[in-house]
């Protein structure tokens, strides 16, 4: 998705915007561009509507292009019409610290669904996640997933985790896409480098017309 000039160029960039980072948990975790399903599980939901053309100029301003880019990315995975969500803030950076609680225990078991309508939940409309790793740890912190899907329960059961599973692993500047209805988890990492990504959600509600959001 990016090459290695690119990539460097837009972690020294997300780095740079410091100031600019949302907070999300305590700071277990940060974004820069607010995202949808930290607001909505710390109860900030309205922080992130009302900021959300705020928050496409901040990431506009530090990383010119790259929200046109993961939309870009979009359409040429589903071969549809890539276009923003209205009203939610466009494609953003994740920001992983090293040291801290994913990387120490792993991110929480889940799947994204967060952002979906209940009528796209009910006929189980395609959706996806894509994932553009700018900085990985020094080592771990891939994605694991499961052979489970989501079935209208957002806590799957202590079962689904004994389901079939891999680890898929990321390359710097490479995209990890995967179903937004599969179980997931991002794997710990150890050693000193922050776990940094670009993350689009997509969600098709229309035939070949995709909506994205962050």
């Amino acid at each position: 998705m990016f090459s290695e000039e690119e990539r460097a160029a837009l972690v020294a960039a997300v780095r740079a915007a410091r100031d600019e980072w949302t907070a999300d948990f305590g700071g277990e975790q940060f974004s820069l561009g607010r995202a949808f399903y930290t607001h909505l599980e710390q109860g900030r939901s309205r922080d992130y509507f009302a900021d959300a053309a705020a928050s496409d100029a901040r990431v506009e301003r530090h990383l010119p292009g790259l929200q046109r880019r993961m939309r870009e990315l979009v359409a040429a995975l589903t071969g549809g019409l890539a276009q923003p969500r209205r009203g939610f803030c466009g494609p953003g950076v994740h920001i992983f610290p090293a040291g801290e609680k994913v990387a120490r225990e792993g991110g929480v078991v889940h799947f994204d669904t967060e952002g979906l309508s209940d009528y796209h939940l009910a006929r189980r409309l395609r959706a996806i996640t894509v994932v553009v790793m700018l900085e990985l740890p020094d080592g771990d912190g891939g994605l694991k997933l499961w052979d489970v899907l989501y079935d209208g329960r957002d806590d799957p059961g202590g079962d689904a985790l004994s389901a079939q599973s891999l680890v898929a692993g990321y390359s710097p500047g490479g995209a990890l896409v995967i179903d937004s209805y599969r179980l997931h988890q991002i794997q710990p990492f150890p050693g000193d480098r922050d776990r940094i990504s670009a993350t689009v959600h997509a969600a098709e509600i229309d035939s070949g017309r995709w909506e994205t959001w962050f």
